[in-house]
């Protein structure tokens, strides 16, 4: 999954992919200058590269719904069954301040890394801690249907805000 985040490597074109070049630059013999075949000999300004980047290579992998879904689900079993995952019914903030969500974070467990699955767009705390997120490196705010497996891998903790509906959600969208 992660090789679909690689960019594609350069190319660079050689003697025979240059536009033009086909026609003898003047003739062999009689004109006191160098012999040359082509005016886009690597030698020549303009000309090809002579070993260069071949062939651009796209690295992107097709992924089967089933599997990405089947990766989700593993990852997420085993946060649960490892203890990683913090199940709260809700979060409120007085105001998008970075020190209260740090605050509130940091009461719910001493925590590393988090990595939040909220339900709805709309949803209250999704949309302020969305806004500390800028501020607080370790922790990504994301909504449930948009699991995916690198994300949940990379943080320490899962925090589900309103597990009823995140749970429904994630079912929902791992048996299709």
């Amino acid at each position: 999954m992660q090789a679909n985040a690689r960019t594609p490597v350069a190319h660079t074109k050689g003697r025979g992919e240059v536009r033009g070049g086909g026609k003898k630059p003047w003739k062999q013999k009689g004109t006191g200058r160098a012999r040359h075949g082509s005016i886009r000999s690597p030698i020549w300004r303009g000309g090809g590269t002579t070993h260069g980047p071949v062939k651009e290579r796209d690295f992107s992998q097709k992924i089967n719904k089933k599997m990405r879904a089947k990766a989700v689900a593993t990852v997420l079993s085993e946060k649960l069954r490892k203890g990683k995952m913090i199940f709260v019914d809700s979060l409120s903030f007085k105001a998008p301040k970075t020190k209260d969500a740090k605050a509130t974070l940091g009461g719910l467990a001493k925590i590393a890394g988090f990595a939040e699955l909220a339900t709805r767009r709309n949803n209250a705390a999704l949309i302020l801690l969305s806004k500390h997120d800028v501020n607080m490196k370790n922790v990504m705010v994301d909504e449930a249907r948009n699991a995916n497996p690198v994300d949940l891998l990379t943080y320490r903790y899962i925090l589900v805000v309103d597990p009823k509906v995140s749970v429904k959600t994630l079912t929902e969208r791992l048996e299709k």
